[in-house]
């Protein structure tokens, strides 16, 4: 039986480890398309739910709390009539209130409207009302607007990672920070917490590709954009930094 010579053995080898890399190169690019897209289709749904709960729920909401007060004039001889109906409207006011916090968290107005900067620090606001934490603010005045693109991914790294520190850092503060320089866009976000295991923070190495669904799905928006998300320790807590490169881009947001 002849065999192969060992210089055209190790040819071949070579020839299918690079027909094996290339196929493997091909399929990591798209599953991060498929991913990017997913993502994309993600926010548009958001947008689309946010707009209906504020303009068909709420509407409903809006009719059925002015047909209370009407039905209120007409039995206000009825005393136990108008306390229960007193207790209905309240409800629908809670209901009212609820839906538009969802809304609004889904996407908020403001993110198309006024830009990244102020429904961030709306955004904060709400946030250190609903989770009782200190939040403290540090964003540049007068930051121009950026492309739509960069503000919804940086909204959106903004709220994972809020939720992320108030469900495993036991934080009780976190401070966050937004500027832009002349070459990208910078957000900040540390708290006072626990802090992430260093076995965990290591195999980060500057890289969340391999790491919860939270935060490869912020990276993911983030390497989009040619941008990247470092995480490390701030002794005590965790900082998150988020970088997006503004060279070559619009200086506004599109319409």
């Amino acid at each position: 039986m002849s065999t192969l010579p060992r210089h055209q053995t190790s040819r071949t080898l070579t020839q299918s480890c690079s027909r094996l890399q290339t196929q493997l190169a091909g399929r990591t690019l798209a599953l991060q398309k498929l991913s990017q897209r997913l993502l994309k289709v993600q926010d548009e749904e958001r947008r689309r739910v946010a707009r209906d709960l504020h303009d068909s729920t709420g509407q409903t909401l809006t009719a059925l709390k002015i047909s209370i007060e009407l039905l209120q004039q007409r039995l206000n001889h009825d005393q136990t009539a108008c306390d229960e109906l007193s207790g209905i409207a309240r409800l629908a006011d809670r209901a009212l209130q609820e839906i538009r916090t969802t809304s609004y968290l889904l996407h908020p107005p403001g993110l198309d409207e006024a830009g990244f900067s102020c429904a961030a620090q709306w955004y904060l606001e709400g946030f250190a009302q609903r989770s009782g934490m200190k939040v403290r603010m540090d964003f540049a005045q007068d930051v121009k607007r950026l492309p739509g693109t960069i503000e919804v991914a940086l909204f959106r790294v903004l709220q994972e990672s809020l939720t992320n520190v108030r469900r495993h850092s036991g934080s009780c503060e976190v401070d966050v920070c937004f500027h832009r320089e002349a070459e990208a866009a910078i957000l900040e976000v540390r708290d006072y917490g626990c802090g992430m295991p260093e076995e965990l923070l290591s195999s980060l190495d500057g890289s969340v590709c391999h790491s919860g669904v939270g935060l490869a799905g912020m990276s993911e928006r983030l390497n989009e954009l040619k941008g990247g998300l470092k995480i490390e320790a701030a002794d005590p807590g965790t900082r998150l930094r988020a970088i997006v490169p503004l060279l070559g881009r619009a200086a506004s947001a599109h319409a």
